[in-house]
């Protein structure tokens, strides 16, 4: 059965709701423009195919499915995880009706995405996190700041005073480390420069980077490129992002030389484009997607959440603070970035707005 009222085939295909029609046997009788776009097919192309062709659920919600056309019984579910034909995963949310039509019964699904809602909520999360992170170091740095003045003055004051001139090696030491913890704070404070605005090339960004880290890693890490050559030119500054990327690409690094055994170390530098994503509030057209992978261990499950986060480090010798340096240069591009990690593999996604107007969501 094809829905052929014309006024109920022109509300369903203008519905923003994702919505497919399935006859006893769950293969597709229609799909609206929605519901092609979530799931990337064609509604003519997918008609009579089985749902598991659309799509891929558990063997639990096929069942689910059946006993709906059986019992003629309603259900919900929430935050499902479908693989597409592209192998795309979507969160969503699907209501089942089931509906009789000329003594059969078939099943109507309405589809929620989730996952826009999902990243909305966890980039709020970030963002307000690094407002917070933000709040306390410059109050923590002003704190600081003001008693080290105090100390190196007196320590030039006291240098003056000593009898004896090996006497003022100590002073030295005074002076010394009053500017190294000085330095320190100016780090975690981050540069209050705007950036210098250009139109940049993306790879010609990422081949400096990644000429300095085979000059660093002296062959001991294989480059692997992974570039669409069709991203247009983006608006950055660009040795901000150089110096954004090449802290991600010495973490991967020095992770990889933590652990030997995993050679060959790989990292992967790998750009694509997105359609009609959303950082923030604002929906852009489109974004560049910048992805530094690696093989390496993997960051602990315990710093994951906290890794953005100044004096967050997993070395003993790290300072903790190229990834909040990092992180800050990229939202001074209006830009977002994410990590996931498990052992074998650690991926950094920095997401750039590749054109100036966007829309609040």
């Amino acid at each position: 059965m094809i829905i052929n009222d014309s006024l109920h085939r022109l509300l369903l295909d203008n519905l923003t709701t994702a919505t497919l029609l399935l006859n006893a046997d769950l293969r597709l009788e229609y799909m609206n423009p929605a519901a092609e776009m979530l799931l990337a097919v064609s509604g003519q192309r997918s008609h009579g195919q089985f749902i598991s062709e659309l799509f891929t659920e558990t063997r639990e919600a096929l069942g689910a499915l059946r006993q709906a056309v059986a019992e003629a019984h309603p259900f919900n579910k929430r935050e499902a995880v479908l693989t597409t034909q592209t192998g795309q995963s979507l969160t969503v949310d699907y209501a089942v009706t089931p509906v009789l039509s000329r003594g059969a019964t078939m099943l109507l699904l309405e589809m929620h995405p989730r996952d826009r809602l999902l990243r909305i909520t966890k980039e709020e999360a970030q963002i307000s996190k690094q407002e917070t992170t933000k709040l306390l170091v410059r109050g923590l740095a002003h704190e600081i700041k003001n008693p080290l003045g105090g100390i190196r003055g007196a320590a030039q004051l006291l240098a003056r005073e000593l009898p004896e001139e090996s006497l003022k090696d100590y002073t030295n030491v005074i002076i010394e480390e009053s500017d190294r913890l000085r330095n320190l704070v100016d780090r975690m404070l981050g540069s209050n420069k705007l950036p210098s605005l250009a139109v940049t090339n993306v790879h010609e960004v990422l081949e400096r980077v990644a000429s300095l880290v085979e000059a660093e890693s002296q062959g001991s890490v294989v480059l692997v490129r992974d570039y669409d050559p069709s991203i247009p030119d983006l608006i950055i500054d660009r040795e901000q992002m150089i110096q954004a990327v090449l802290n991600i690409m010495r973490n991967a690094m020095q992770a990889l030389a933590s652990k030997p055994e995993l050679r060959p170390g790989r990292i992967t530098l790998r750009t694509r484009t997105l359609r009609q994503f959303t950082i923030g509030y604002i929906r852009h057209r489109l974004v560049t997607k910048i992805e530094i992978i690696d093989n390496g261990p993997g960051i602990p499950p315990e710093l994951q959440e906290t890794i953005f986060y100044p004096m967050v480090s997993g070395r003993a010798d790290g300072t903790g603070l190229g990834l909040a340096i990092t992180q800050n240069i990229i939202s001074q591009h209006q830009g977002l970035i994410e990590c996931e990690s498990h052992p074998g593999q650690t991926v950094f996604s920095i997401f750039l707005p590749l054109e100036q107007g966007a829309t609040p969501t």
